[in-house]
């Protein structure tokens, strides 16, 4: 009898091992293809969007314009926070994350169709919001359900390593849009990228929309979730997720939007507003600022499990701080060497910015996770993550750009002491935060009174 236990024992190990590893591999695939489309629009905001769409405009006010259509995407992600929530507490993590890879891919590639301001006049401009509010809606229920099948088909000790394979998704995301444009301004004059080149990445997106399809249809739902989904209609609670959220775990929301602040205005700083900074304040080329986003993604990629991992071991909350303190000192750093000109200088400057960025990035799907009941998990984590993105990553572009100034007279340090600000509030919810790490994710205080009652 102990022999054929023994002998089944590593095969369902195994099992479980391969479930995970396609679990996190389709959310981290399904995430990049979505913040492809996301990042491509900061990036074409950043080089191509201002005279294009707002072309009476002196550079660095069209550039701000860019920004603020930039910004609105931002403001629309939580409500898709709150629709994609609700129904993913409800009805399931796959069905929601299906639905917004589909939203995503049709909005990106109507912006690759989109006339110009040239052509149709206020009319562009007006429709590129409306494209970017449905990218922004779908992104905000994108983040929240990829962790979740991450995290939840996951155990408790490797939580963190296997929920940074999603955040993953995102350098990589950003890295396909830079690779897309890099080629594109190397290979193209800057007059023919931005007269027709510019589109192609966005119409490429339909291919990589289809990939995530394929590949999120072929996971199956959170066993997590199913099983508290049938716990609660057998016990028949009444169900309103984003009420409940509200109602048993503000204090955990506002520490989710706190520890989101300077993590998410870094990062657009250091990739986004740098892109602006070296072609419209220093006057580089395009294909330059683009290779140095491009270096620093590949790095960032690579760096971001072996953080996830790292957390599992030494907590989530001591990697937090230290990123946290790391980029708002390193903001005073940053534009001194961008300054250089130095291909590799600046590289280097945009990459050690991520690292301080990924510090927090990492084990933040993992943390994340683990402050929400599993009824109001995807809810609640997508709440906090979104509502700190209106005012971190939707506003730091056009805040860091509005600071600079004019191209004359800009001023590096308003946007250094910006990061800084904001670095002191999120060090500020980490010490407010519990360690997460470890924890088991089947405890649920909604269903706790629903089984008393």
């Amino acid at each position: 009898m102990s022999t054929p236990d023994i002998a089944a024992e590593p095969a369902t190990h195994a099992a479980g091992r391969t479930s995970i590893v396609k679990v996190a591999f389709a959310s981290m695939i399904g995430t990049a293809v979505e913040w492809y489309d996301f990042f491509l629009y900061g990036s074409a905001a950043a080089l191509v969007f201002g005279p294009l769409f707002f072309p009476d405009s002196e550079p660095a006010t069209a550039t701000l314009l860019a920004f603020a259509t930039f910004a609105v995407g931002f403001f629309a992600r939580p409500l898709g926070g709150i629709v994609f929530g609700h129904y993913g507490d409800k009805l399931g993590r796959k069905k929601m994350l299906v639905v917004s890879l589909l939203m995503m891919g049709a909005a990106t590639f109507a912006i690759g169709l989109l006339p110009t301001f040239a052509s149709i006049g206020m009319a562009a401009p007006l429709l590129l919001i409306g494209c970017r509010l449905l990218q922004g809606f779908a992104v905000g229920g994108e983040w929240g359900g990829a962790v979740l099948m991450a995290a939840e088909h996951g155990d408790n000790d490797r939580r963190g390593f296997w929920t940074s394979w999603t955040q993953a998704g995102v350098p990589l995301g950003n890295l396909l849009s830079a690779v897309v444009l890099w080629v594109l301004a190397l290979f193209q004059s800057d007059e023919d990228f931005d007269s027709w080149g510019w589109r192609i990445p966005f119409l490429l997106s339909a291919v990589l929309v289809l990939i995530g399809l394929w590949i999120r249809l072929s996971i199956d739902e959170s066993p997590v979730f199913a099983a508290n989904k049938k716990a609660l209609e057998n016990h028949k609670a009444e169900h309103a997720p984003i009420i409940e959220v509200l109602r048993k775990y503000p204090r955990e929301v506002l520490i989710a939007m706190g520890l989101r602040l300077v993590e998410n205005t870094s990062y657009y700083i250091f990739t986004v507003v740098v892109m602006t900074y070296m072609v419209t304040y220093l006057d580089m080329p395009k294909s330059a600022a683009i290779a140095g986003v491009l270096i620093a993604s590949v790095a960032q990629f690579f760096l971001t499990p072996i953080i996830g991992a790292l957390s599992d071991r030494v907590g989530r909350r001591p990697l937090y701080f230290t990123g946290a303190l790391g980029a708002g000192i390193w903001g005073f750093v940053f534009f001194p060497l961008i300054d250089t000109g130095n291909q590799t200088v600046i590289a280097a400057a945009i990459f050690i910015g991520l690292i301080f960025t990924t510090l927090m990035y990492a084990p933040q799907a993992a943390m994340f996770s683990e402050l929400f009941g599993t009824s109001v998990r995807y809810s609640g984590a997508s709440l906090g993550y979104q509502l700190a993105s209106v005012f971190a990553g939707g506003l730091a572009p056009v805040i860091a750009v509005a600071l600079l100034g004019t191209v004359e007279e800009k001023n590096t340090i308003a946007v250094s002491i910006y990061l800084a600000v904001l670095a002191v509030i999120t060090i500020i919810a980490v010490i407010a935060a519990k360690e997460t790490a470890r924890t088991s994710l089947e405890h649920d205080r909604v269903l706790d009174e629903a089984t008393r009652t």
